[in-house]
């Protein structure tokens, strides 16, 4: 535990829990470094969003190691989880409640392990309104939660590959590489109008950031464990 150094700069593999937010995350290792170099401000950042719903791999950078999250969230990115096929959410997630309920019974495996290939290369894709992208400054999940209609742009991202390691209808499981603004959610919701019904992301965990792996990430009260038990370099953050 005396090789850290907070100060200086340290990449954290953090295992982000379920309904925690990643500025959650930010906000409560940061309390942590405050408290134990006895400072007011310590820098502290993310590198890439994981929704609430969502589990796994958060990059957290401390010190001038936050220089490196651009970086960092360029990388690649690795996610396994589960679509509910036959209806469809606004949020694209289990963040809301169905909207609308689709028939599943013209569904066939065949046509699940084919449809996975529509997606893969460069692909177009619309974030869902229900994200933190800033729309004319303002975050479009407010826009969404205040029913107020904006128009999300298509981008371009790219699927490495899209993989489903199991079937157990109306749930379809996978595992996708893709890269950097690729939205999950927007996937799970376009998988379902291919094969003509609707769809919507179930379960989401990502387990890899470039060649960070989730396997080797610690959760928060973990961390604030470290923290709490070593003894600070006197260096300034």
């Amino acid at each position: 535990m005396s090789n850290f150094d907070f100060a200086k700069g340290e990449v954290l593999l953090v295992d982000k829990e379920m309904e925690w937010t990643s500025f959650d995350v930010v906000k409560s290792i940061r309390g942590s470094l405050r408290k134990k170099y006895n400072i007011k401000r310590f820098k502290v950042g993310h590198a890439g969003t994981l929704d609430p719903l969502a589990t796994g791999l958060l990059l957290v950078c401390t010190g001038k190691a936050t220089k490196t999250i651009d970086g960092l969230q360029a990388q690649d990115k690795v996610y396994t989880g589960s679509i509910f096929l036959g209806g469809t959410t606004p949020s694209f997630d289990k963040e809301t409640e169905i909207d609308k309920e689709f028939p599943i019974d013209h569904i066939t495996e065949e046509q699940i392990l084919k449809t996975t290939k529509v997606f893969e290369g460069e692909i177009e894709q619309v974030p869902p309104m229900y994200s933190a992208l800033k729309i004319n400054g303002k975050r479009a999940y407010l826009y969404a939660r205040n029913n107020e209609e904006v128009v999300m742009k298509a981008r371009k991202v790219h699927i490495h590959y899209f993989k489903i390691t199991k079937i157990e209808l109306p749930e379809v499981f996978f595992e996708v590489k893709c890269s950097k603004g690729t939205y999950i959610r927007s996937l799970a919701r376009d998988f379902g109008l291919e094969l003509n019904s609707g769809g919507y992301l179930s379960s989401l965990r990502r387990t890899k950031i470039g060649n960070y792996s989730v396997d080797e990430a610690l959760n928060v009260n973990q961390i604030k464990d470290i923290i709490s038990a070593f003894e600070p370099i006197k260096t300034t953050p």
